[in-house]
C-alpha cells in the first residue's frame, strides 16, 4: 500500500508489473497481496486494469509513510544517525500500531513538516502538504537557490552528496551550466568550484532565495 501510494503520485493508479517492479517482487505475489487489499476495502482493482487506492486505502497508506518518514527523523535529529542509514530501520518500525508513540515522537521533533531528505511527512489525519519546489537543472545562471529534498535517497546517492558536503539547507549559487550536457558548475558552504553532472542536478530539489 505505501509502494502503490509513492509510485502512483498523481496519476492515482499504477500497473500491477509496475508494482512487481518496484516491490522485487512476482507478479503472482502482487495480484494476491491486491486481490487481498481489495477485500478490505482498501484498494481499486479490476483484472488487466490498473489498481488505485480507495479513500480509506489512501488514508492508512499515509499513515504508514508518517510513521516511516517520522522514525527517520528521529533516527537522525534524536539519536545522530546518518541520513543514509535510516531508511531500512524505518521500514522494520514502521510497522509497530502504536500511533500514539508516533505522535509524541512528532511532537518530541517539534511537529517537522519534512523528513531528513526533505520530503513532506503526512499528519496525523494523512494529510500531506506539498511545497513547490524546482529541480537544481531547472535552474538558470546566475540563480541563488537553497537545497529541499531530494528526487532519490539511495545510499549510493545519499553517500555522494556527503562527499561532496551537501546537505539540505545549502545556499547554492549557480556559476555556469555546461550546454554540451547539462552539467552545472555551482558554489555552497566552503566549496566556491563544484561540478555536478545533469543526472545528480535532476534529484536536487530546490527553492529560490530571495
Amino acid at each position: 500500500m505505501k509502494s502503490l501510494y509513492l509510485i502512483a503520485g498523481k496519476k492515482g493508479e499504477v500497473s500491477i508489473s509496475e508494482l512487481s517492479t518496484f516491490l522485487n517482487v512476482s507478479l503472482p505475489t502482487v495480484n494476491s497481496m491486491v486481490r487481498n487489499f481489495k477485500k478490505m476495502g482498501l484498494i481499486n482493482y479490476e483484472k488487466y486494469k490498473p489498481v488505485s487506492l480507495t479513500t480509506i486505502g489512501r488514508k492508512e497508506a499515509a499513515l504508514i509513510l508518517r510513521k516511516h518518514r517520522l522514525t527517520e527523523m528521529y533516527l537522525v535529529n534524536k539519536m545522530g544517525f546518518g541520513w543514509e542509514e535510516v531508511h531500512d530501520i524505518a521500514e522494520q518500525l514502521e510497522h509497530i500500531q502504536s500511533f500514539e508513540l508516533f505522535d509524541r515522537i512528532d511532537e518530541l521533533l517539534g511537529f517537522p513538516k519534512t523528513d531528513p531528505h526533505g520530503s513532506p511527512i503526512p499528519d496525523k489525519n494523512g494529510r500531506i502538504v506539498n511545497v513547490s519546489k524546482i529541480k537544481l537543472s531547472d535552474c538558470k545562471p546566475g540563480d541563488r537557490v537553497r537545497l529541499a529534498a531530494l528526487g532519490q535517497t539511495s545510499n549510493d546517492f545519499l553517500n555522494y552528496l556527503n562527499k561532496h558536503e551537501l546537505t539540505l539547507g545549502s545556499d547554492i549559487g549557480i556559476k555556469s551550466i555546461e550546454q554540451f550536457d547539462g552539467s552545472m558548475t555551482i558554489s555552497y558552504k566552503d566549496h566556491p568550484y563544484e561540478v555536478f553532472s545533469h543526472i545528480v542536478c535532476e534529484s536536487l530539489f530546490v527553492k529560490h532565495l530571495i
